[in-house]
């Protein structure tokens, strides 16, 4: 049973009889634990319709590239061919996807939307509201507690909303039953791509992006078990010690989440089973941080700019603005990996190369820029535009709440110091104090030599 405040009636008009149940997958393309899935199977049960499934890839999902692409499209192989062993339809276009959602809706008896906590996936689901002569129901997936259910305002800190999420768990950590739909789509006549020709599908998109695919990763919800499975097995005591950039006790989860290919409740699920020490830790930024970042976003529509910041981070930011800088650096010397730190431009190159960043070094990364831009201003923007260009987990709540956190975000006042005014200070001396720092740079360097060759 899907927990009933997963589940959201955004219209309220009733179903029809149309030719089908539209499933309008736009943040969860997998079939495994997806509620919004399960819910739309079960109600082309009760209406005794089939189900057709349908995602639209846009050229104009702001910042998205070639290496976005590729790794969606490689995820969507996987949806696709499930479904089809289903029996269920799945129709992938090149459209606007609310456009191509109304389009379809037409000959809907219902729609079903699992839908994203950004400003253009909400503004995409308003359209199709708005749009639709038939039942929209969204069903939250792709967080453990729903946003809306975990907290009704924006949270200041994990603190804050640990308690209330905790609160909650037993409710959501539960099993998804799967359904089995009885009447059969794959030979409805609605037109498909294949993501199977995906270079094909990427030179009609047309980005015009010079970022290239990685080959670290690979896309779908396949691959996301097999990273799952071996970090349960032979990570997972150790992510404790996760901060240290030359080790690898990550679970690498992050762009998977992004693209919805894999569900966090199966990913909380599966570690809770374990005996690990690493559990409580991983559980902590699975649930906690990551939803605290989802929060973020759905709350606080100023999230892609300083305006997010508490009252202190800002004033105190923009009371040290013209502060004296050693170093300044404009955006293509930060994207080149070409300041005067080695360890900055190590987790540049990393990002760059292998489509993520370790996490330790992702915040001295974004403190850095904001100390060798020329304002806070600028060092956000140069920020985001890093993350989100080269990040494979880039353009997510977790991406945005990262870069802000670098500037104060979810996070106390500090003892005061030139530029940084009281939000956090991080240091090369700090890191080197901390860790063998040039194993990291040998671990870069090897992997900027073997995507290169």
């Amino acid at each position: 049973m899907i927990p009933a405040p997963r589940i959201k009636n955004l219209n309220q008009k009733p179903s029809k009889d149309g030719d089908y149940v539209l499933y309008w997958m736009q943040a969860s393309p997998r079939v495994h634990t997806n509620h919004a899935l399960e819910y739309s199977i079960k109600k082309a049960n009760q209406l005794k319709k089939p189900l057709l499934v349908f995602f639209g890839i846009t050229n104009q999902f702001p910042e998205a590239n070639n290496r976005h692409y590729t790794f969606l499209l490689q995820g969507l192989q996987d949806v696709q061919n499930a479904l089809e062993k289903q029996g269920i339809k799945m129709a992938i276009q090149i459209v606007s996807p609310p456009e191509g959602a109304l389009e379809l809706a037409e000959n809907a008896s219902m729609v079903v939307v699992d839908g994203g906590y950004l400003s253009i996936q909400r503004a995409w689901t308003q359209k199709v509201r708005d749009g639709l002569q038939c039942q929209l129901i969204q069903v939250e997936t792709n967080v453990v507690v729903p946003v809306e259910t975990a907290s009704s305002k924006e949270e200041y800190s994990a603190a804050t909303i640990r308690r209330k999420i905790n609160k909650k768990l037993d409710e959501f950590l539960v099993p998804l039953k799967r359904e089995k739909l009885s009447t059969r789509s794959i030979d409805l006549d609605v037109d498909s791509l294949s993501p199977d020709d995906l270079d094909s599908i990427i030179s009609r998109l047309g980005s015009k992006s010079k970022v290239f695919p990685v080959v670290r990763y690979k896309g779908g919800n396949g691959n996301a078990i097999k990273l799952l499975d071996n970090f349960i097995k032979h990570k997972l005591d150790k992510f404790p010690d996760r901060n240290d950039p030359g080790t690898d006790y990550m679970s690498h989860m992050s762009p998977y989440l992004h693209f919805g290919q894999i569900s966090p409740l199966h990913i909380a699920l599966e570690v809770l089973k374990t005996k690990s020490p690493g559990k409580s830790a991983y559980l902590e930024e699975l649930i906690i941080r990551r939803e605290l970042a989802v929060n973020f976003v759905y709350y606080n529509r100023e999230y892609d700019n300083l305006k997010c910041l508490p009252d202190w981070a800002y004033n105190t930011l923009m009371e040290h603005r013209k502060d004296k800088r050693e170093y300044i650096y404009s955006l293509e010397e930060f994207e080149n990996a070409e300041t005067h730190d080695p360890y900055w431009n190590a987790a540049q190159l990393e990002m760059v190369h292998s489509g993520k960043m370790q996490g330790y070094m992702r915040m001295y990364w974004g403190k850095k820029i904001l100390e060798w831009a020329q304002n806070p201003e600028k060092a956000y923007q140069i920020a985001l535009k890093l993350n989100n260009r080269y990040e494979l987990d880039g353009r997510d709540p977790n991406g945005y709440a990262g870069v802000a956190w670098c500037f104060g975000k979810h996070d106390r006042a500090w003892k005061e110091r030139e530029i940084f005014g009281k939000v956090r200070y991080m240091n090369d001396h700090g890191l080197r104090r901390k860790f063998k720092m040039d194993s990291y740079v040998d671990v870069v360097n090897n992997l900027v030599n073997s995507s290169v060759s």
